[in-house]
């Protein structure tokens, strides 16, 4: 990602999951090079605000689940508000006015397709993936995994990678 700039000439501050923040104000003479590039290598150039919100938000959940385990000492409402700076009412009707999903449950879809990256892993017991995703108990994580997938997580875990899904088909 770095050497596309570069090679425009743009200057990153910052780089983080699906966001760069860009020194340059102004980057209507290499916008579409930008986004050309970017395309090329499986990325879309957002500058509108509502689509940059919801990838926020979507980016925001995808790392909670994968990189901090979906564990959250507040509620996700706040988390969502405190790491987006917006109320979170705003945020949830755009989400499912856009999305056609609460965010609620695109979380709960997230978590999900983890637990089944889990169970493909074969590493942990149904128990320790539930304590790692901050499910309070085994029987709630399986009724939640079956209520979204139709399988248990044992039957799951016997058919393997088949049913799972790309993050991008979420």
């Amino acid at each position: 990602m770095k050497s596309i700039l570069e090679k425009l000439e743009l200057h990153p501050l910052q780089m983080e999951l699906g966001e760069i923040e860009i020194l340059e104000n102004d980057i209507s003479k290499v916008k579409e090079k930008l986004n050309q590039e970017l395309q090329a290598v499986g990325f879309d150039l957002l500058d509108d605000k509502r689509t940059k919100t919801i990838e926020k938000i979507k980016n925001r959940i995808i790392d909670l689940v994968q990189n901090k385990s979906g564990k959250l000492d507040i509620k996700l409402s706040d988390y969502l508000t405190q790491e987006i700076h917006q109320d979170y009412s705003s945020l949830s009707n755009l989400f499912t006015e856009v999305e056609g999903t609460t965010i609620e449950k695109f979380y709960i879809l997230q978590k999900i397709e983890k637990v089944k990256e889990l169970l493909v892993y074969d590493e942990l017991t149904l128990s320790e993936i539930a304590y790692q995703l901050n499910y309070s108990s085994t029987a709630y994580l399986s009724n939640q995994f079956k209520k979204v997938t139709g399988l248990t997580p044992s039957h799951f875990k016997k058919l393997g990678t088949i049913k799972r899904n790309s993050l991008e088909d979420l």
